[in-house]
């Protein structure tokens, strides 16, 4: 196991992709800041399995829509890192809190869209930009997309597009911190297995069978297979990738 005494932020680490890949990245020899939302007891069970494997971690909520907060959740971070690493940087974010909004185009309300872009897009920029100053230097930020920007499927039209964005974003954050050593990638997952799809599966019994034979693998992707891809990009190894779009779909619609 590397021992790399890095830290690393994950939003969205309570349940599904965001768990695994706190765990991967603890396994990894990561310590880990693990952002939820709103079920701090699923939080507090990730910290708990980090600490088992002998890894320092911390849970903090956060709304990553409510871009007002914040300045607030920096400044405890601040004293968080400070009390628990005597550091006041972290070295990894990785922006993959998010939430599944189908709709068709045409029935996509202004709601449906602000409720999209507040927390795939415009959370996820103002999140970053509110890091910059706690990153540290040969630091990294993933962040994660979908399949769903490369194929189409109905339904996804406004969320495609916010994830979208973050891939141009990604780019300029790539170039813009490059003179820092910070590089910037994405982990793009295809369609999922996890609490984020679970309702689509439910409502479609042979989404799954479908989902499976238009896949090289053949089968539906799981959480854990992504974990330990963003802890790869995160790793010394992946020092020279940067501004790349990294799918892990199994090979759907090839």
């Amino acid at each position: 196991m590397e021992t790399n005494n890095k830290i690393a932020l994950v939003t969205g680490a309570n349940r599904g992709l965001g768990k695994d890949m706190a765990l991967k990245l603890a396994q990894s020899g990561s310590d880990v800041i693990v952002v939820y939302r709103n079920n701090n007891e699923e939080a507090d069970e990730v910290v708990s399995e980090i600490k088992s494997i002998g890894r320092t971690a911390v849970a903090m909520q956060l709304d990553i829509a409510k871009t007002f907060t914040f300045d607030a959740f920096y400044n405890k971070l601040s004293v968080i890192l400070n009390e628990n690493w005597n550091r006041n940087t972290f070295d990894f974010l990785v922006n993959n809190a998010g939430h599944d909004a189908y709709s068709l185009f045409p029935d996509t309300t202004e709601d449906d869209f602000d409720n999209l872009m507040n927390v795939h897009f415009k959370g996820v920029y103002f999140f970053t930009q509110r890091a910059l100053p706690l990153i540290a230097d040969n630091g990294r930020i993933v962040n994660i997309s979908t399949g769903l920007t490369r194929f189409a499927t109905p339904g996804y039209a406004a969320y495609a597009a916010m994830k979208g964005a973050v891939e141009v974003l990604t780019k300029y954050l790539a170039k813009e911190l490059g003179h820092r050593k910070i590089t910037a990638n994405l982990v793009v997952p295809g369609i999922m297995k996890t609490n984020f799809t679970k309702a689509a599966f439910a409502a479609h019994p042979e989404l799954e069978k479908y989902v499976a034979s238009i896949t090289a693998l053949g089968r539906v992707g799981l959480p854990t297979d992504i974990g330990g891809i963003v802890a790869f990009v995160c790793s010394e190894s992946a020092g020279w990738i940067t501004a790349q779009r990294i799918e892990a779909s199994g090979g759907m619609y090839l």
